[in-house]
């Protein structure tokens, strides 16, 4: 509580001719009347307050009441502007009271009334501590020694104003080192970035990882969707939690980069793609075939019988078809002195001309791929009539000069043509494959020929 100690003595009136009339008085608020002095003397709310100060303060008493101030506090004795001082111990008259706040005893003294029987109250000469500074009314203000420039702040400091007193704080970002405010590492000490923080002079900020970016906030950090923001990917895009994923179309192959797509050569990858040739195209491929064959399915090739579609046989001529063609054969293939008797049959007339050759000649085509694998059975020769007391031999009668054929004996009325060497076409070869009967009651013998016309394919499909 802080003001003036003001004492006001109120002097009852009295009657001029009776100077014997007793005198009252009357105290201001924190003072009490002493009837043995007959002065108005302080009361000591510290003394009769209980827990006047609250927060570990002391209390102080003060003319006219009480301060509560720090347990290191000093009260300094000062009038007005002057330069503070420290109160030097006095013996007044009547001892003193702690003063109040911003407030200290100088002096008391009393003057003598004026006229009979009249008393003056005792007065008061007020400084104030340091810190502060008497006004007009009497009151001790605050200096505010951050506005008037009387404060010991550096620049790189900000002062602040404090009753009686300042403070020198640093800026915001910095802390002290001894007298010098130096940059507080936020970044090392507390801050609130989701993933990493920057240091800066004063301050600090946040930055995100790849694939995240900095929320409102400043220091939380959200996803980032490329595939919307930036359309990395060159076919496909995926969104992932801090990142992304590219992925490439049937055919394609992601490139080193990750986000190109290059072409996937199929027809690299396997001789056996296509069964004959593979011919890569942007992001697929496809099988083709050659001439005289047809793509079945995606990759097989199929050989187209032209017999049954188009040729150019005539009516004399038939067509047989091989493996990636066809060829045209006369259809009676007989020379004489042999006449046809059937379907590529043909029988020699009973002269002697057929001497020492075969009773008949039978024509017989067939195909076969090439590079086939050997050894490998592919036509088989039968007797067509059975006689009793007869013996069959087998042979291969012309044809075979290469060796590429060797003729098994099955059994009395059948022998096989077996491959031996592996052909590659296109090739025609005719073989005589001859079969000779002995008569075993009536001692002779005779022969027939199958004449075998095997044409190789150019493929080997």
């Amino acid at each position: 509580m802080l003001g003036l100690c003001v004492i006001l003595a109120v002097l009852a009136r009295t009657v001029a001719q009776d100077a014997e009339e007793p005198v009252s008085y009357t105290c201001t608020d924190g003072y009490e009347y002493d009837p043995v002095r007959q002065v108005c003397k302080d009361i000591d709310e510290c003394a009769i307050v209980a827990d006047a100060c609250k927060g570990g303060m002391k209390c102080v008493n003060h003319f006219g009441g009480y301060l509560c101030l720090p347990q290191n506090a000093q009260i300094f004795v000062s009038s007005g502007d002057e330069p503070s001082q420290p109160a030097e111990p006095s013996a007044p008259a009547n001892p003193p009271q702690s003063p109040g706040q911003g407030q200290s005893e100088v002096q008391t003294h009393v003057q003598p009334g004026r006229g009979p029987g009249r008393r003056v109250s005792s007065s008061r000469i007020l400084r104030c501590t340091p810190g502060f500074i008497l006004d007009e009314q009497n009151y001790c203000r605050d200096i505010d020694e951050c506005t008037r420039g009387r404060h010991t702040c550096s620049a790189d400091q900000i002062c602040y104003n404090t009753r009686g007193s300042f403070l020198c704080q640093c800026q915001p970002g910095y802390q002290k080192n001894g007298d010098q405010c130096v940059d507080r590492d936020e970044c090392l000490l507390s801050h609130y970035c989701m993933h990493r923080c920057v240091n800066t002079p004063g301050s600090y900020y946040c930055e995100c990882n790849s694939g995240y970016r900095l929320a409102s906030n400043n220091h939380s950090c959200v996803d980032v969707n490329e595939c919307q923001v930036s359309q990395p990917c060159e076919h496909q895009c995926h969104n992932l939690i801090g990142s992304f994923i590219c992925q490439c179309n049937r055919g394609f192959e992601l490139a080193p980069d990750s986000v190109s797509c290059i072409d996937i050569d199929e027809c690299a990858y396997s001789p056996y793609m296509c069964q004959y040739a593979c011919i890569n195209t942007p992001g697929e491929y496809s099988c083709t075939c050659p001439d005289g064959y047809q793509l079945q399915g995606t990759r097989m090739c199929q050989d187209i019988n032209e017999c049954e579609t188009s040729h150019e046989c005539t009516e004399e001529e038939m067509c047989w078809n091989y493996y990636g063609g066809y060829r045209c054969y006369p259809r009676n293939p007989c020379e004489d002195p042999y006449v046809r008797t059937s379907e590529n049959r043909c029988v020699c007339q009973p002269t002697t001309a057929c001497r020492g050759g075969p009773q008949s000649i039978v024509y017989k085509y067939m195909s076969i791929h090439s590079d086939r694998t050997v050894p490998a059975d592919i036509f088989q020769i039968q007797a067509t009539n059975i006689y009793p007391n007869t013996h069959n031999t087998f042979r291969i009668r012309a044809g075979n000069e290469k060796g590429e054929f060797f003729l098994r004996r099955s059994s009395n009325v059948s022998a096989m043509l077996v491959l031996t060497k592996s052909l590659e076409g296109p090739l025609e070869l005719i073989v005589d494959l001859e079969m000779i009967t002995h008569h075993t009651v009536a001692n002779y013998r005779t022969s027939s020929l199958l004449r075998l016309t095997i044409i190789v394919g150019p493929y080997a499909f």
